[in-house]
């Protein structure tokens, strides 16, 4: 495995740029084109501080990707798809670092599920435009496995290789999908309140009644997630190592004025829900709070 591509360079993207630039030189590229293409070449991204300026091509310019690594915004994915379509080949292999559950089976659903291997990344990262920042000593890294394997299979071993000997911190993991599912459980019931709020990740041990509302969407993911045959806990599990004001990546949306990736986040889960049977009113409440808090952003309720 030898050629690798990312496809979106903000601020989950920006891990890989920062750890395979060095290793893999010109045999690593973002894929872009127009005015975001420009803007690569010209400016670069400042990642920790350090200004990378990556080789950028377009799709059409890319003759054979081993690895694609789909690390764009959910709301920008059916967009993106041509793009992924042209890219992938007989023997490209796929894996969506988006958030969320359903990311894999929309780009398999378009250029073949035998492409796809499943992964996680758990990055706490801080987007200020150009500039993107996170810590190289609390960022565990990528999470990668089959989804009906629990050994590593030649593929696995073979993108394990692209990873060696770089900054990046990679994970073999038995059973991908329920680490899927903990931190699609993890994101709803953590990331969501304290966007809802405006306050910083301690809100979640300091009030009990904030602590109580990320219990009940942790919940909700959970018996979704047993109905659809994944061993999720029920058992709400807070997130280690955080910052006291840590502001995850909703609250930093909002904060920004950006439209949020709650549509990926509760929006799917109401949709999943509704197609399992499943109640899913804390999660349905949430999606319409922020919602509303995007058109407050939007000017909507200047009267």
């Amino acid at each position: 495995m030898k050629k690798v591509a990312l496809l979106g360079a903000g601020a989950v993207g920006a891990y890989f740029i920062w750890g395979l630039s060095e290793k893999l030189g010109e045999n690593f590229c973002v894929v872009a084109k127009g005015a975001r293409k420009e803007k690569l070449e010209t400016e670069g991204i400042i990642i920790n501080d350090k200004r990378y300026v990556p080789t950028v091509k377009e799709p059409e310019e890319l003759e054979q990707v081993d690895l694609l690594i789909v690390a764009c915004k959910y709301e920008a994915l059916p967009d993106a798809m041509d793009d992924i379509r042209t890219i992938v080949k007989e023997h490209t292999i796929v894996i969506s670092f988006l958030n969320g559950v359903t990311s894999e089976e929309i780009i398999g659903h378009a250029v073949g599920i035998e492409h796809l291997l499943y992964g996680v990344i758990r990055i706490s990262s801080v987007r200020d435009g150009n500039k993107i920042t996170f810590s190289e000593e609390n960022t565990a890294g990528i999470y990668v496995g089959e989804k009906d394997f629990t050994e590593p299979t030649e593929r696995v071993r073979a993108v394990e290789e692209v990873f060696k000997d770089t900054l990046i911190r990679y994970h073999f993991v038995e059973n991908i999908m329920v680490d899927m599912w903990m931190k699609y459980a993890s994101n709803i019931s953590q990331n969501l309140p304290q966007a809802i709020l405006n306050v910083g990740f301690q809100a979640y041990k300091d009030s009990e009644h904030v602590h109580f509302i990320a219990e009940q969407l942790w919940k909700e993911v959970a018996k979704v997630a047993n109905a659809k045959g994944i061993p999720l806990t029920d058992r709400f599990l807070l997130f280690r190592g955080v910052n006291p004001d840590a502001r995850f990546s909703t609250l930093q949306d909002l904060d920004a004025g950006r439209h949020t990736e709650i549509e990926m986040f509760a929006g799917e889960m109401i949709r999943m829900g509704n197609a399992c049977g499943v109640p899913v009113p804390y999660c349905e409440y949430t999606y319409h709070l922020i919602k509303a808090l995007e058109e407050k952003n939007d000017g909507k309720f200047v009267y």
